[in-house]
């Protein structure tokens, strides 16, 4: 070591740590080589300016990480260290040796380039999202419980969220519920997965809207249900189509804002439902997705708000009103459910994020979710109008759509293919869905669905634009 000189690091660590650290790093830059010896702990001490007990505990730290060993009669060496062992080249088989249940993947959003604008319907703005005020929420919780709240909790949720929640869909949608009637999980599709387990037995029949929302389809799937597609049309499922279909278990459909055309189910539609689900004692799955988001008029109460009997389970989500990587979603139903529900959490995922959970109590509880409602209520009205508009005004007879009283996005009829349209208003920068994706069974329809929440008034001028100039009809 005699061409190495050392000098003693600054910093808040015991000066032996930093010695054994300088030590380490001629060791990484080779200047130090294996074998080499070191000089004695009384000729570091003068050389480093220390005491020579100093030097002795550093040494010890770097023999006990094993970067020099201590020869019987005080000699110090470098150690022989080993070279990083390389992997040798794998090709993985092309199965394993054991059965793999085959499982329906669900249809997720598209992956769009970076840069693109997509309009992307139920996605909020999350630049919009108090962030501060759910950090401290956060901390507060975390904080005041001395950490207990990331301890071991109940299946069923936070106490203060499920309150939280019940007195909200009682002041907001006429739910007259309990807390313990209300389960918190982690976003809506947990809540669906969790709900058809505990409701179906392989072979049993689940009617779903033939135009619908894919992932709720892979949960009735995954539980083994037989899907009956039932037909949609300007207002909603077809509830009379119900009527010829044998050995019904459950019925899922979006009767707010249907997915994805955006209609309502009109109040006659409700009570045939509600009428059929009693006659024959079948569950309805009522998946209440957005129903924060309405700009005109009062929106219809959910089929929850008039069930007497038990037989709807409701599901709801803070996706929308807050952000979907919160992962806050519940449900409602019957204390019966709600244990059935319980016991299949607690043998995949035990419980919930409790600290998070908390938090948005706190701030459910402040109304500090309910002005950040009314605030996005008014900014996605005025982006829904400024996309309707632009729309209507680019495009004319090419296109076809109603406006809807709510919702985050617009169903469009066009007059071309929508692949088409897609496609190239992919080279524009703009992405959106089309019907396909929507339809059990695949099948292409001339409609595309166009989201306005996620992006500001400039975006979406850039985005309709894309869309205009993108149009094959204009060419």
């Amino acid at each position: 070591m005699s061409d190495v000189r050392l000098t003693l690091p600054d910093g808040d660590q015991p000066a032996f740590l930093r010695i054994a650290e300088a030590i380490v790093a001629e060791i990484r830059r080779g200047r130090l080589q294996p074998g080499q010896r070191l000089p004695g702990t009384r000729a570091l001490a003068v050389q480093l300016g220390v005491h020579r007990n100093t030097v002795t505990a550093a040494v010890r730290e770097l023999r006990a990480q094993g970067w020099v060993r201590v020869h019987p009669r005080g000699r110090t060496e470098v150690a022989s260290l080993p070279a990083a062992p390389v992997p040798a080249p794998r090709v993985p088989p092309a199965a394993p040796p054991f059965r793999v249940a085959p499982v329906a993947w669900p249809d997720l959003q598209p992956q769009w380039p970076p840069g693109t604008l997509v309009l992307a319907g139920g996605r909020p703005d999350l630049r919009q999202l108090p962030v501060d005020e759910l950090g401290r929420a956060w901390r507060a919780a975390v904080r005041h419980s001395r950490g207990r709240i990331l301890d071991y909790g109940a299946p069923e949720g936070h106490p203060r969220l499920r309150a939280a929640i019940a007195a909200l869909l009682g002041r907001e949608r006429g739910l007259t519920v309990g807390p313990d009637e209300v389960f918190v999980t982690r976003g809506s599709q947990q809540a669906l997965y969790l709900v058809a387990r505990a409701l179906i037995r392989p072979g049993d029949r689940v009617a779903v809207e033939r135009l619908g929302y894919p992932p709720a389809w892979a949960a009735w799937r995954a539980a083994g249900a037989e899907l009956v597609p039932v037909d949609v049309d300007g207002e909603g499922m077809r509830v009379d189509r119900l009527e010829g279909v044998p050995g019904l278990r459950a019925v899922y459909c979006t009767p707010h804002h249907q997915y994805p055309t955006m209609v309502t189910l009109p109040a006659a539609r409700r009570l045939a439902l509600a009428a059929l689900a009693r006659e024959r004692g079948f569950a309805v799955v009522e998946d209440d997705y957005d129903n924060e988001f309405h700009y005109r008029g009062r929106p219809v109460l959910p089929l929850a708000a008039h069930d007497v009997d038990g037989a709807v389970v409701y599901v709801g989500t803070f996706s929308k009103t807050l952000a979907p990587g919160l992962r806050l979603g519940f449900l409602v139903a019957h204390r019966d459910v709600i244990r059935a529900v319980a016991a299949l959490r607690l043998a995949v995922d035990r419980q919930g994020d409790a600290a998070t959970e908390l938090a948005v109590a706190t701030l459910v509880e402040d109304g500090t979710v309910g002005r950040h409602l009314r605030r996005m209520r008014r900014l996605y009205a005025s982006r829904q109008a400024l996309v309707a508009d632009r729309l209507a005004a680019g495009l004319g007879e090419r296109i076809a759509f109603e406006v809807p009283a709510g919702g985050l996005a617009l169903w469009v009829r066009t007059t071309v293919e929508p692949e088409a349209w897609q496609l190239a208003a992919a080279r524009h920068g703009v992405g959106f869905d089309v019907a396909r994706r929507y339809h059990l069974d695949g099948t292409g329809l001339p409609y595309v669905r166009i989201g306005f929440a996620s992006l500001d008034e400039d975006e979406l001028v850039r985005a309709v634009d894309g869309l205009v100039a993108s149009h094959p009809g204009l060419r």
